[in-house]
């Protein structure tokens, strides 16, 4: 019986306390929607939601009597949206009610295109009989010197985005202009089917195209219809400019004065995606800014971008300027003077034509990278000014790979390798550079454990079997025996010494060499394979001809760099690999390796010039059995007696099966170093 009267007892306090808190809270929630600071602050939020139609629904008659829903919406959505606000704040201030009306002064804080915008606002409510209260609503509400027969107005001062040039000065990619070409479709005149095949023939677009575009539902026989752009200056515009209906205007455009000479190197611009954006969104980007894709131009984006200027102000009705609201002034780019050399960069870009390929020259003395060339290439000014989809698609399909940077990549280095197997075994005393190994044959097996695999040289030359020769004639059998006896464990400390594995220090990415895919020796027959640069070995061309600066620099690795210095100061990347005795012996061979008539060489033997060289051709196949694969043709060559002008230069071929395999490469890169005076 106790125990039914204490539910009686809570059941009653209940009746009596739920009702009390229900109508606490009713109560507070209309006296909040009844102040006039709520109203402001729901008003503010809408504007953040961009719901336009809902603001106008908490505007008070009075102002509904003078300005339509459409009106109100056009006017805050032309601004709002026009000067990109977002992360609309208020703080209020202060709040004076006299009867029905209030004044609320506020703090309003917003980002815009122009950046934090902040100021004091004042608002005026008025107290409806059914709907509590509503903003009195003018143009001041947006700013408050903005009257209704005022405009907000943007004024963009363009950046300049920084050039890219050689250590010369000369442009490798600069602001410049474009040609539009469009076509006036009232001004073709007669013969209109012959002038569109005439502009097809020129700009090589199809007629169909151009058919598409100057019959579209919108088109007016007096309007501008934009077919295609060209770079300014291009021969064409004078041919075009003989057509009727015909009209060039021109605008900003980033230009690259070589073209596919140096497309892989310098990159191109386009407009910033939407990814791109999101990833960038701190840094002053809006929908319409170029940003760099690829190459130099994206390596050094922030270097070179320059931030559009901006100002937000008000104009009266006269067209004048009454009000700067909030301005951010233009900063340009900087400029980036690189140590490429144009001519040299043109010269191997010609000697490598339309084979695929890679080179790179470099100061042996200092590190300065004096070319990096990638064949075939594209010309980045398309990429700029717009192509259509079968421009892109021929690029995306084309088996010979002209996206591809080459010397951004890795590959199988074939007996260029072995300067670096002869240096470590020299400088480990693995090898004494006058022993006789007593090599005979054309093929060679360490015993019967290597089953029926053989390593196989090219001839079988008279004189002793040291390292003069081994170099001099690129015995294969010679470096296999060597890398054997270096052992592998030495051979593996000594490359990860030489930078395999490492991240290559160079101002453009590049890919890390390697000596195995794991990262060691899992057999005999790799091991004695990586002696001639075979096996697993992947070498990247810019780590290639950096390695090979040791021998000019006393066992010392010189770091490569492409941003140009007043006094060029060579930096150690892996100082002190070898003794300078070491250096010098593998030197002073590969020096016989061009200059001795049986060197393989010797067709870069260039009189008045002391030249180091190594040929290497890398078999590209699936086993030693295998007839149908490829072959890579390699040459590093190096003036020596031209300090401090010294030059290298390490150029690879795809594809010089029965073309003469290295020596299909050696006289292109005699043909640079005879540049060296």
């Amino acid at each position: 019986m106790k125990k039914n009267k204490n539910i009686y007892i809570i059941i009653g306090i209940g009746v009596v306390i739920i009702p009390v808190i229900l109508c606490t809270v009713a109560w507070f929630i209309y006296s909040k929607a009844h102040k006039p600071e709520y109203i402001l602050e729901q008003y503010i939020q809408l504007l953040n939601e961009k719901e336009y139609e809902k603001m106008y629904d908490l505007v008070d008659a009075a102002t509904k009597d003078k300005v339509s829903e459409e009106e109100f919406v056009a006017r805050n959505k032309n601004i709002y949206d026009g000067i990109e606000a977002k992360d609309i704040q208020i703080q209020v201030k202060n709040v004076e009610t006299s009867g029905n009306k209030s004044t609320i002064q506020y703090d309003i804080h917003m980002n815009t295109i122009c950046g934090e915008l902040e100021f004091l606002n004042t608002a005026t409510m008025e107290k409806e009989s059914r709907k509590g209260y509503t903003l009195k609503w003018n143009s001041k509400d947006i700013y408050p010197d903005l009257t209704d027969y005022d405009k907000i107005r943007i004024s963009a001062t363009k950046s300049r985005r920084g050039d890219i040039l050689d250590r010369s000065g000369e442009k490798l990619a600069t602001d410049s202009y474009a040609s539009n070409i469009g076509i006036i479709p009232g001004k073709l005149g007669d013969n209109r089917d012959e002038s569109v095949k005439k502009i097809s023939s020129i700009l090589g677009v199809s007629i169909d195209y151009i058919n598409n575009q100057l019959n579209s539902s919108y088109v007016k026989l007096d309007m501008l219809i934009p077919i295609k752009t060209i770079q300014y200056g291009d021969d064409r515009v004078a041919s075009l400019a003989q057509i009727p209906g015909i009209m060039i205007t021109q605008q900003d455009s980033r230009i690259y004065p070589l073209g596919e000479k140096a497309a892989h190197l310098t990159g191109y611009v386009q407009t910033i995606s939407k990814d791109e954006l999101e990833e960038n969104k701190d840094k002053e980007y809006t929908e319409k800014s170029i940003i760099g894709k690829s190459g130099i131009e994206k390596a050094y984006e922030n270097t070179l971008r320059g931030i559009d200027g901006i100002e937000i102000y008000i104009q009266n009705r006269e067209g004048e300027k009454k009000t700067s609201i909030i301005s951010k002034p233009v900063k340009n780019g900087t400029d980036l003077k690189l140590t490429i050399d144009n001519n040299m960069q043109n010269l191997l870009y010609g000697q490598l034509g339309n084979d695929k390929g890679t080179s790179v020259a470099m100061n042996p003395n200092t590190g300065e990278v004096l070319a990096l060339v990638s064949t075939p290439s594209y010309n980045p000014n398309d990429f700029v000014l717009g192509m259509d989809n079968n421009k892109w698609n021929s690029l995306n399909n084309d088996p010979n790979q002209p996206l591809y940077n080459r010397f951004q990549g890795t590959f199988t280095p074939g007996s260029t390798f072995k300067p670096i197997t002869a240096a470590i075994g020299v400088d480990s005393g693995k090898i004494n550079p006058s022993t006789n190994k007593n090599i005979t044959g054309l093929s060679w097996r360490k015993d019967s454990s290597w089953g029926d695999y053989y390593v196989t040289r090219v001839s079988d030359y008279s004189g002793e079997s040291n390292l003069l020769n081994g170099l001099v004639y690129s015995d294969n059998i010679y470096f296999a025996q060597a890398a054997l006896d270096i052992g592998k464990d030495i051979f593996k400390d000594k490359l990860n010494n030489f930078g395999f594995g490492d991240k290559i220090p160079f101002e453009y990415p590049l890919y890390n060499s390697q000596f195995a895919k794991e990262g060691d020796f899992k057999t005999e027959v790799q091991l004695a394979d990586s002696g001639y640069g075979q096996g697993e070995i992947l070498l990247n061309p810019v780590h290639l001809a950096s390695i090979y600066t040791l021998f000019q620099n006393d066992g010392t690795i010189l770091t490569p760099y492409l941003l140009y210095q007043d006094t060029p100061q060579p930096k150690p990347w892996k100082a002190n690999l070898i003794s300078k005795e070491s250096a010098n012996t593998v030197l002073q061979d590969l020096v016989q390796v061009v200059q001795n008539p049986n060197g393989t060489g010797h067709q870069a033997y260039t009189p008045g010039l002391t030249i180091a060289g190594k040929t290497g051709t890398a078999e590209i196949k699936s086993t030693q059995k295998d007839k149908s694969g490829t072959e890579l043709g390699w040459f590093v060559g190096m003036t020596t007696n031209k300090a401090p002008n010294n030059l290298l230069v390490v150029m690879m071929v795809e594809d010089v099966k029965d073309r003469g395999s290295s020596h299909y490469v050696v006289p292109k890169v005699k043909t640079a170093l005879e540049t060296v005076k």
